[in-house]
């Protein structure tokens, strides 16, 4: 992957963007070895090294003129006051939580871009009109308690009252958002949010392979969660003819060819982006010499479109109707359209800097999917190598993490610039 370039192919390494690459590279490589000993790069959410982590980034947030607090839902949010009170807040989040092994720039690129934004405001001179906060937010990952994304959907009024109750590791969840400073008896959505940015990294390829330096998130894809139970008939693997067997592997391995086909069909025919992805496969006794008796399956489907989803949903229906296999839809959520608005602007910040991008849906999950459900919110990629997240090998040049929070600075400015009722 080659220097982030401009529009017309030249290098933007050493031009006069209005935020320092060098502050971003040092603080990224510093925080990166606040990690598991044995497990770089790894802090998950609720551990000690999470909030080493946590406390390394308050006291940049000090340095770069923002007062850090623990908000209700155990966001660390660092604020700074505008000059006209009663505008809104104008806030950049992502999180520092990461999975296991994996967490060298996925999430925490935004929580430094933001950072670093605060801090050329202040090199700049510039004092907003409007609130400024830099957010990271609680456990956007899969934590211990099997959720994700606890201090955003806290953020927005949306976090289950039931999910407070799970448990893992000898405590609830509730009481593990207590210890990191969280308050989760008083939850309430905020409605002061002017608007929300989040840089994160692509977690894909194509901007890499596109040789462009910034995509602008137009929606997040929804995320859809199926089981399946395919029960067959348990027999003797050596004494049962083959024409007589109903084996519920074999099933199951057609159903899950079949889902692969569709999935493939749907991304390449349908507009916007779909996947389906069987992601755990359990068969049932699973000893060599017995025909499996039985077979489960978890599907991961994701798609842009509100109508992709009831329509796969449907074909799946149809795919196993008649024949022993159950289905239950464990989790659905809807795609999240960012704000139109807020992307316009993304995008006009990347024409004022001179800079490639392209528009793009997110495949992944993230923390501004549930913020853009109280306030307009937009996201912004950045390369990474290869493609590869969620791994040791992920990897990102901080000069592409430079030139995006370049791009959030420029946005910001225009942000805060608009009248208070546009």
């Amino acid at each position: 992957m080659g220097p982030p370039t401009t529009a017309d192919g030249s290098n933007l390494i050493g031009r006069n963007l209005p935020v320092d690459g060098a502050r971003v590279a040092a603080d990224l490589a510093e925080l990166a070895k606040l990690t598991e000993p044995d497990r770089p790069w790894t802090r998950r959410s609720f551990t000690p090294m999470f909030l080493k982590g946590r406390d390394w980034l308050a006291r940049r947030m000090r340095e770069a003129g923002l007062e850090p607090t623990i908000d209700a839902g155990g966001n660390l949010v660092g604020r700074r006051v505008g000059r006209k009170p009663g505008l809104g807040t104008l806030m950049i989040g992502s999180h520092s939580d990461t999975v296991p092994d994996g967490g060298l720039y996925d999430g925490t690129a935004g929580v430094i871009a933001g950072i670093e934004v605060a801090r050329a405001l202040v090199d700049a001179g510039i004092e907003l009109d409007h609130d400024l906060e830099i957010v990271d937010f609680l456990a956007e990952e899969v934590s211990v308690f099997g959720v994700s994304c606890i201090g955003s959907r806290a953020m927005a009024g949306l976090l289950p009252d039931a999910w407070l109750q799970r448990e893992a590791e000898n405590r609830s969840l509730r009481n593990a958002m207590i210890d990191v400073g969280a308050k989760p008896n008083v939850l309430s959505a905020r409605t002061d949010i002017r608007a929300c940015l989040e840089l994160h990294i692509e977690q894909g390829p194509v901007l890499e392979n596109a040789c462009e330096p910034v995509g602008i998130v137009t929606s997040i894809a929804g995320i859809t969660r199926i089981a399946l139970h395919v029960t067959g008939r348990l027999d003797h693997a050596g004494t049962t003819p083959m024409d007589l067997r109903d084996d519920a592997l074999v099933t199951a391995a057609a159903l899950v060819l079949d889902i692969n086909a569709e999935a493939r069909r749907r991304a390449n025919e349908e507009p916007g982006h779909f996947t389906a992805t069987v992601g755990e496969f359990a068969i049932s006794p699973g000893a060599a010499n017995v025909v499996p008796g039985s077979a489960d399956l978890l599907i991961d489907a994701r798609a842009s479109e509100p109508a992709a989803m009831p329509s796969f949903l449907d074909w799946l229906r149809s795919r196993i109707q008649h024949r022993a296999i159950t289905m239950q839809v464990i989790s659905q959520n809807a795609p999240s359209p960012c704000d139109p608005a807020v992307c316009n602007e993304l995008e006009q910040a990347t024409l004022r800097l001179g800079v490639k991008s392209r528009r793009m849906v997110s495949g992944a999950g993230h923390d501004t999917a549930w913020i853009s459900r109280i306030a307009p919110a937009a996201m912004i990629f950045v390369p990474c190598k290869g493609g590869r997240s969620h791994c040791p090998e992920e990897s990102a040049d901080p000069e592409d993490i430079s030139v995006g929070a370049a791009v959030l600075f420029q946005t910001l400015l225009a942000l805060d610039a608009q009248p208070a009722d546009k």
